[in-house]
């Protein structure tokens, strides 16, 4: 787990994140403009900021699962797209994690595909080859807390398995809260758009007490549209609107919208 901080504007009522995975680069179904319209409302909005959760790139490979002859394009085309349509808002990536896919690489050559696009973006410190632990600081808090700002904490892995119902994959995601303490949690790998929010009540040894707090479970969706492999295998087709996190920069209150 890599632990980065992020400390922001302290003109922001609201801070957005839009957590992208499972883009696929270089498969023939994945939604291009969907991508661009993502990126655009990011380039947009001065407070919107970003993560790449993985499997930003295909990488189908002669031995893996997919199919390599039908890519739009081989990984090396897919790096190069992943830096070009990144770079103009590479700065306001939070981080960048690697995914299943682009671990098929790393197996067979041992090349981190990720790890070089996070360089070649110039933000190779938000990489992390696993998980990461989000400190992002903002906003302005109320007297009471004598205008400090607002920190809140986000935990957010690609994460695995989770099987074919959208049980199992809601309980992949919810299972995040036995890793670590964290408001909010991004898990995606499964394709499913979901927001969920539990209580949980958080010790303070320093003051001897505990509070119920909320916490912010999210799935991220993904760029694929029905064809190839998961039309094959019958998967089921998912809806690729992705949930967008909304957090208040005056207290604390995290959110999600879809």
């Amino acid at each position: 787990m890599k632990v980065i901080s992020h400390s922001l504007s302290e003109d922001f009522t609201e801070l957005q994140i839009l957590p992208l995975a499972d883009l696929h680069l270089g498969d023939i179904h994945s939604d291009g403009k969907k991508i661009l319209e993502w990126i655009d409302y990011i380039k947009a909005n001065p407070n919107c900021y970003f993560i790449l959760n993985g499997d930003v790139c295909d990488c189908a490979t002669r031995n893996s699962i997919g199919d390599v002859y039908s890519s739009d394009l081989q990984p090396m085309a897919q790096l190069e797209q992943a830096v070009k349509l990144f770079g103009d808002i590479a700065h306001k990536c939070l981080a960048v994690l690697p995914g299943n896919h682009e671990a098929r690489i790393y197996k067979s050559d041992g090349l981190d595909l990720t790890q070089i696009i996070a360089t070649q973006l110039g933000i190779g410190d938000r990489y992390s080859p696993a998980s990461a632990y989000l400190f992002v600081r903002f906003g302005k808090g109320n007297k009471k807390l004598h205008e400090r700002q607002i920190c809140y904490t986000i935990f957010c892995v690609h994460g695995s398995g989770g099987g074919r119902m959208e049980g199992g994959k809601i309980n992949r995601l919810m299972q995040l809260a036995s890793i670590a303490d964290a408001d909010c949690y991004i898990h995606s790998h499964t394709h499913l758009p979901a927001i969920v929010k539990n209580s949980y009540f958080r010790v303070s040894m320093q003051n001897s007490s505990v509070q119920k707090v909320d916490k912010l479970f999210i799935n991220t969706s993904s760029s694929i549209e029905w064809g190839g492999y998961g039309e094959v295998q019958c998967y089921k087709p998912n809806s690729i609107e992705t949930p967008l996190i909304i957090l208040d920069g005056t207290k604390h209150n995290a959110r999600a919208i879809l």
